[in-house]
């Protein structure tokens, strides 16, 4: 096989009309004044997730989940008790919230779901909003299912978890979708590369949703193409939903990077663990660009089994968000405008037409069960919440105040990619994703809606123009 530029093809982003990579004031710089009086300071999401990564340390027990108030920009953590510990959170510029259930709690809750109401259909997930475990049952869900659920969520106290029904059917997205491709007994299976990597013995390689793997060993870049890439490792169901790739060609080209269409791409320079209320953006072959907000962390979702009629297929660990996704759209990439990987596309319900819900697998974790680091061997290869810093400005999000400047130093590792991580510029300034196609992108709350169907028939053009680089958006 010829030498290929394996990039992340997030094609169709000229006609989208969903948020722009670029948002006007997204690097505007934090409030540093403020730490030392131990007021709440203004942090950007990539600054808050470092904080919240030292804080839960530093807590320790007392942790009981963060998230980021996108709205007044700064980050909120949950503690159960008080003490000189909570005293450091709030000088260290995080607003503080004295909660009843601690992570401990929240964690025996979600086990007890997955003993008695593992139901196809049901997902759960920890809302650090709420303090509670958030359970949803979707359409099919009814009769003695639906009453099992109720009295499972009632038996654990309104005080630890809600229900709620959400529209459509909880399912994986493996369908449809112009990425890569395989053919299996029975027919074809599409899917979608998520981001390049490389793999522990060096060679390159990608990743894409587990689900994906399982169904086909090989995959090539064009429908009737000859393969290019063979399955390495395989995960789903169970704890998570990811697949490593290897590209058969050791000689294949496989940077670290996002093609953003109208031959612009975005630096993907570090992996990074998802915050609730941050601000992140999928890409789909078949949906085109949605951005949106991550609702949970540490999801469960019960798919109905695709094998057995009467089974089910559980799958942890997943990061849950309002972003909408189709058939289609399965193992495409979920990340920040700063560059940052965050999760890789797994299933959800309802569509990008009336909304929806997506779970995503953090690619944090897929990266620390596969061995592998990110396509350029850079920053954020898989060592989890700390590398959040890596585009952080050198540490910036580590000044947590006068006596915290050991911030620097505590991410050194992540800080000290400034090589790499700090290109926020890279991802921040992929000034093409602006004028894609001469239209300026809309802001944060716009929504792809109609302009889906424009941006996907845009996309396929470019990604058969350039089917090397068709391999990274949605399934």
């Amino acid at each position: 096989m010829p030498k290929r530029k394996a990039a992340i093809a997030v094609g169709g982003v000229a006609a989208l009309g969903a948020a722009a990579l670029l948002l006007p004031n997204a690097n505007a710089s934090q409030d540093k004044d403020t730490a030392a009086t131990g007021t709440a300071r203004t942090l950007r999401a990539t600054d808050a997730t470092t904080l919240a990564a030292r804080l839960k340390q530093s807590l320790g027990g007392q942790f009981a989940g963060s998230y980021y108030d996108s709205a007044k920009q700064q980050l909120v953590v949950n503690a159960v008790g008080d003490g000189a510990a909570v005293a450091r959170a709030k000088s260290a510029g995080a607003v503080v919230r004295q909660v009843e259930n601690s992570t401990a709690d929240l964690q025996s809750a979600a086990k007890t779901l997955r003993t008695k109401a593992a139901i196809p259909g049901t997902a759960w997930a920890v809302d650090p909003r709420t303090n509670k475990v958030v359970v949803s049952a979707d359409s099919t869900v009814t009769g003695a299912k639906w009453d099992r659920l109720e009295s499972t969520v009632q038996g654990l106290g309104s005080g630890t978890a809600t229900l709620k029904k959400t529209g459509g059917t909880f399912k994986t997205f493996v369908s449809g979708g112009d990425a890569i491709f395989s053919q299996v007994q029975g027919g074809g299976v599409r899917c979608s590369l998520g981001f390049n990597v490389t793999a522990s013995d060096g060679s390159p390689a990608f990743l894409t949703a587990g689900h994906c793997g399982v169904a086909a060993k090989e995959w090539s870049d064009s429908q009737t193409g000859q393969p290019i890439a063979t399955v390495d490792q395989a995960t789903f169901p169970g704890e998570g939903d990811f697949s490593l790739v290897k590209y058969d060609d050791p000689a294949t080209q496989a940077p670290s990077e996002v093609n953003a269409g109208n031959g612009q791409v975005v630096a993907i320079t570090q992996a990074a663990e998802a915050t609730v209320g941050s601000t992140v953006f999928r890409m789909g072959s078949t949906t085109g660009l949605h951005n949106g907000q991550v609702t949970g962390l540490d999801a469960t979702v019960n798919f109905q089994s695709e094998t057995d009629p009467n089974g089910v297929d559980t799958v942890t660990g997943l990061i849950q968000t309002d972003v909408c996704a189709e058939p289609g759209d399965s193992g495409g990439s979920l990340f920040t405008q700063e560059g940052a990987a965050i999760g890789l596309t797994s299933g959800g319900s309802g569509d990008c037409t009336s909304g929806g819900e997506t779970f995503f697998q953090p690619v944090t974790a897929a990266l620390a069960a596969t061995g592998a680091t990110l396509g350029d061997g850079g920053a954020g290869a898989g060592a989890g919440g700390d590398q959040a810093g890596a585009g952080d400005q050198a540490g910036a999000g580590d000044q947590a105040g006068a006596g915290d400047q050991a911030g620097a130093g505590d991410q050194a590792g992540a800080g000290d990619q400034a090589g790499a991580g700090d290109q926020a510029g890279a991802g921040d300034q992929a000034g093409a994703g602006e004028q894609a196609g001469g239209d300026q992108i809309g802001g944060a709350g716009d929504q792809a809606g109609s302009g889906a169907g424009a941006a996907q028939e845009q996309g396929t053009k470019h990604h058969h123009r350039n089917r090397q680089q068709g391999g990274t958006s949605s399934n």
